[in-house]
């Protein structure tokens, strides 16, 4: 007759449990662009990470963030403060780094504060493109 540990056989079923729950968290993953509007600034881009048997799915109209930046320009008469806002140009193929928040960020987008009009959470459906790799610049 064998001898089970209790304690090590809770402990790996919550190990088990907490792998699956983990699996469907997102947080941020390398993906190359499929394409990209420069008009609505989104692109499809495809998950580079194959963490299961299939290729991950394509995730559509990712919105991509831009930069807002100040400084100050001499020309000869004097320091002159300068912003331009730096729009994304992306091309396909490159490789971007995109973040998926913590909640829906839908009602969000218009710079309001807003509550989701869903549960999800670190879902790829609320995916953000925060930046280029340097594989692609």
């Amino acid at each position: 007759m064998s001898k089970t540990d209790p304690a090590g056989a809770l402990a790996n079923i919550l190990r088990g449990h907490g792998s699956k729950q983990a699996d469907g968290i997102n947080v941020a993953l390398p993906c190359k662009v499929i394409t990209f509007d420069p008009v609505t600034l989104t692109a499809s881009v495809q998950p580079l990470l194959k963490l299961f048997g299939s290729d991950p799915a394509q995730i559509m109209s990712v919105p991509v963030a831009g930069h807002k930046v100040k400084f100050e320009l001499d020309l000869g008469g004097g320091a002159q403060p300068f912003e331009t806002v730096m729009r994304p140009a992306l091309s396909p193929g490159d490789t971007v780094y995109v973040v998926c928040a913590d909640a829906e960020i839908r009602n969000t987008l218009s710079g309001r504060v807003a509550a989701p009009d869903s549960s999800r959470r670190h879902s790829r459906m609320d995916a953000v493109i925060v930046g280029v790799m340097p594989c692609s610049l």
